[in-house]
């Protein structure tokens, strides 16, 4: 089973988001704070990270950044999954995410389906994703 740590302040998407994604079949965690973040990346050795940008405590971006050159935590993929515009997607993959969600086209509103359905094709492309997954 895939291990998913999401980052995410807002308590509703972050319940209602984790929910849909244990019944999806994920096993989660999550944080709502960058400090958060960190802790449970290296506690938890989660198979990807769903990381929100605007974070209390520490930026999303700052988080990034610190979880890319952490030993433990350094190979963890990172899909940013923010309300920021998908012209930020080459700066963030710059700077080590492995991809990028924009909430609202992700119509979270309206359920989890097209997380669900998107996380599944990105993890198709992430290296040793489904390997990984049946040894978490």
């Amino acid at each position: 089973m895939i291990k998913i740590l999401l980052v995410e302040d807002s308590k509703f998407l972050r319940i209602a988001t984790e929910r849909a994604l244990a019944r999806a079949g994920y096993e989660m965690c999550s944080a709502m704070d960058g400090l958060e973040a960190l802790k449970q990346a290296r506690e938890n050795r989660p198979d990807l990270i769903l990381l929100d940008m605007l974070l209390p405590k520490m930026s999303g971006l700052d988080v990034l950044k610190a979880l890319k050159q952490d030993a433990l935590t350094k190979e963890i993929p990172v899909i940013v999954m923010t309300g920021m515009s998908q012209k930020n997607a080459a700066r963030l993959e710059h700077d080590g995410a492995s991809g990028f969600l924009e909430k609202s086209a992700l119509e979270l509103e309206k359920g989890a389906g097209k997380l669900v359905e998107a996380l599944d094709e990105m993890l198709k492309t992430l290296p040793n994703q489904s390997a990984r997954g049946t040894t978490a």
